[in-house]
């Protein structure tokens, strides 16, 4: 199993980042994926996650309305659109599936 995140960088309060998780390894289409990140000094926490097929998710409190996350299933990406950022959204962010996790992602949300 390997999971790939991309996306991350430096952006202003109130900007947008989209990031992506490149999977492989497993029958991708079969299960469902979720974005956790680390912010400093706190553990690690779930931020969304999006069915096998994508018809269903569910978001934490603190990012729903702002962050948006999707699949694709021919791609074998999952993504996460993530708008009108906070620097309280400052983390590391990863992929998951099934307790494999990828290297992770740094956002930096900060003017």
């Amino acid at each position: 199993v390997q999971l790939v995140e991309s996306g991350g960088g430096l952006v202003q309060p109130g900007g947008s980042l989209r990031l992506s998780c490149a999977a492989s390894g497993f029958t991708f289409s079969r299960f469902a994926m979720s974005w956790y990140r680390r912010a400093p000094g706190k553990a690690r926490g779930l931020v969304a996650v999006i069915s096998s097929s994508g018809d269903s998710t569910d978001y934490a409190g603190s990012v729903k309305g702002r962050f948006t996350i999707s699949r694709d299933n021919v791609k074998n990406m999952v993504y996460l659109q993530m708008n009108s950022l906070k620097p309280e959204d400052t983390a590391v962010y990863y992929c998951n599936y099934a307790g494999y996790w990828g290297q992770g992602t740094q956002v930096t949300v900060s003017s």
